[in-house]
């Protein structure tokens, strides 16, 4: 495929994503500009990121350190605002600091610990979002919603991090809707906390508009703007 033919496949992409995006907002009242639309550009290659920036789209998403970094290196020079959506170990904070600039995936104290002490270390502020698991199951990433006060307090207090809101995806056979109205509540909660603490990153290629329709702010879109996933290919 040459590079003009990806283009235009990303472009009608882009601007079917962006009408889905528009009929939700109209919907329910808002603006669009209420909204930061996220890339999330796992598997596919930093080509495809070029254009996407070149068609005006600077938030990406990563969810593998791995790609992420050799991603981050290859895209040097766009000005673009990177994203840390995955599960995230301990052990790989440092090299996520080194080039994040938002991170989705705090769900437990010690990487709060270990995220503020790299930011600190590499003279960086890191935007932190607590991750929610909305079905209470905390096995596949996110915080039990009774654990998420004490988590943005924790975000709050330390050095190099910023506290920047929620995040969560809609659990598996639940209405997405319903799932989207219970992270907005706890949203609300910590923004009564935290005033600073308005983010809510909810809503992919499936549910963008139920996640508008709740408040998002921050939506997280991969298959709709770059097709299917393919293994990723340099």
């Amino acid at each position: 495929m040459t590079e003009t033919t990806r283009r235009d496949e990303i472009a009608a992409g882009l601007a079917e994503v962006e009408a889905s995006i528009a009929e939700a907002c109209r919907a329910a009242g808002r603006a669009r500009e209420e909204l930061t639309l996220i890339a999330v550009s796992k598997t596919y290659p930093a080509s495809d990121v070029r254009l996407l920036a070149a068609l005006g789209v600077t938030d990406v998403g990563e969810n593998r350190d791995q790609e992420a970094s050799a991603k981050v290196r290859e895209c040097a020079g766009l000005d673009l605002t990177w994203h840390f959506i995955g599960q995230l170990q301990t052990n790989k904070a440092r090299s996520v600091v080194g080039y994040a600039d938002v991170v989705h995936s705090v769900d437990r104290p010690r990487l709060v610990t270990a995220l503020s002490q790299e930011a600190v270390r590499a003279g960086r502020e890191i935007t932190c979002l607590v991750q929610v698991a909305l079905d209470g199951d905390p096995g596949r990433g996110g915080a039990r919603p009774a654990d998420v006060a004490a988590l943005a307090e924790a975000l709050a207090a330390a050095p190099g991090v910023r506290l920047g809101g929620v995040m969560a995806v809609a659990p598996l056979g639940e209405e997405p809707g319903r799932a989207f109205a219970r992270l907005r509540e706890i949203a609300q909660v910590m923004r009564d906390a935290h005033p600073g603490a308005d983010v809510i990153s909810a809503g992919m290629s499936g549910d963008m508009s139920e996640a508008i329709a709740n408040g998002a702010t921050h939506l997280r879109v991969g298959t709709a703007l770059l097709g299917r996933r393919k293994p990723l290919v340099r």
